[in-house]
C-alpha cells in the first residue's frame, strides 16, 4: 500500500513539473520580450538576461527528471518486494 502511495504521489509530481515546463519557457521568452521593448537594458545585457533565464527554465527541466527518477525507483523498489 505505501509503495503505490508513493507511487502516485511521484506520478503526480512528475505530471505537474512536466506540464510546467511550457509554461515555465515561455515566461523567460516573455521576460526577454519585455527586456527588450522597454529598453530597460542594453544589447549586451539582454545577451546575459538570456543565459540566466535559459538557466533558470532548465532547473525546471532538472526537477522533472528528478522526479521521473524517483517515479521509476519507487518501481523498481516495488518490483523488488514482490519476491
Amino acid at each position: 500500500f505505501l509503495i503505490m502511495t508513493g507511487f502516485v504521489l511521484f506520478s503526480a509530481a512528475f505530471l505537474f513539473h512536466l506540464v510546467t515546463l511550457p509554461v515555465e519557457f515561455n515566461a523567460s521568452n516573455r521576460a526577454i520580450s519585455n527586456l527588450k521593448r522597454t529598453n530597460l537594458l542594453t544589447d549586451q545585457e539582454i545577451k546575459g538576461a538570456k543565459k540566466v533565464l535559459k538557466a533558470a527554465a532548465f532547473t525546471y527541466v532538472a526537477t522533472t527528471l528528478v522526479a521521473l527518477a524517483n517515479m521509476l525507483r519507487i518501481l523498481l523498489l516495488a518490483g523488488l518486494g514482490d519476491d
